[in-house]
């Protein structure tokens, strides 16, 4: 296509801060290279790395230079692709995920993304649901199904079960034939429940060391950021079963209290792959999940967005409305 504008609108920050950093500007169309592939976003998703990199956290340290456009998931439609024969072509529906900073990130129009990122999109999802997936889909495939080998049988516990990573993470394991419990607040245990949870537990009102025991696989996606979760769940694994906890730094001392608890335990950074995005595709155009939405804002609602995503306690996920 050569009738693509010059310009885009774009949510950008000049510096680390607040929700409030974040603003509307014109910026250049990005100008794909060697396999990327030029895609006009319809939705992007919003996730908590996202707002961490805002305020001078997560992946902050990598930025060299402002402004910034945040934003990793995206769902659009290519516009270019990198050679005639290539397999996705302009006018099909993908969905994939930016590397950010690395390059330019999906809260704009336009972005430009390597083709090992990008994957068509699900059939039966719209492009807000589809956005809402990358992220967080592709850490849940890693800890369930890379990390912790889910297979028939085996019996796991994940924690937050009812958010963005969580509630996929649920699925997966169930798709695999798992014995899933799920902690959750008093408000989400029915949502567990109809997500395919075995057994859900009520964090506010139950200890979860006091239910399970002898389980093969902890999926820890809050560490010891609330009460000592990750700590705590060293005592509920059995010998040779395996801890795998997300997000990045929210249990320090992890390693040196496995070793010492003689459980296998490891963090996890999710990676763009467009074949893992292909067999999540699969599970979802075939009814065996399903991802939730939580919110839908306007881009230039972005300050919003980030403001609910940092108050945590989000059901699903929260997607940026970009393009019509």
């Amino acid at each position: 296509m050569t009738d693509l504008p010059k310009t885009m609108r774009a949510l950008v920050i000049d510096r680390p801060g607040t929700p409030e950093e974040l603003h509307l500007v014109d910026l250049p169309l990005p100008v794909p290279v060697l396999d990327e592939l030029l895609v006009r976003v319809i939705a992007a998703g919003v996730n908590p790395i996202d707002a961490k990199t805002r305020s001078g956290k997560g992946v902050s340290a990598a930025i060299t230079g402002y402004p910034v456009v945040l934003g990793n998931d995206f769902s659009g439609v290519v516009v270019r692709s990198p050679y005639e024969g290539f397999s996705l072509q302009p006018g099909d529906e993908v969905y994939g995920m930016a590397r950010v900073p690395r390059t330019a990130g999906t809260y704009a129009e336009y972005v430009a993304v390597t083709a090992l990122s990008v994957a068509r999109k699900p059939a039966r999802l719209s492009h807000v649901e589809a956005a809402a997936l990358p992220v967080a889909a592709l850490t849940a495939w890693g800890m369930v199904v890379d990390m912790a080998e889910a297979k028939p049988g085996q019996r796991m516990l994940v924690h937050a079960g009812s958010g963005g990573v969580g509630h996929l993470a649920v699925q997966f394991a169930k798709s695999f034939g798992v014995h899933v419990t799920a902690t959750g607040s008093t408000g989400s245990l029915d949502f567990l429940r109809e997500l395919g949870a075995d057994e859900v537990i009520d964090y506010t009102t139950t200890r979860f060391e006091e239910q399970v025991h002898d389980l093969d696989a902890v999926i820890d996606l809050i560490g010891n950021v609330y009460d000592n979760t990750g700590s705590r769940s060293l005592s509920v694994i059995r010998q040779g079963g395996i801890l795998v906890n997300a997000p990045t730094g929210s249990w320090p001392t992890m390693a040196e209290e496995a070793a010492a608890a003689g459980i296998r335990a490891t963090g996890y950074k999710v990676s763009s792959d467009a074949r893992t995005l292909e067999g999540i595709s699969a599970l979802m155009d075939s009814g065996a999940a399903r991802v939730h939405i939580d919110r839908v804002f306007a881009l230039a609602e972005g300050a919003a967005a980030h403001h609910l995503v940092e108050a945590g306690h989000t059901r699903g996920k929260i997607v940026l409305r970009v393009t019509d």
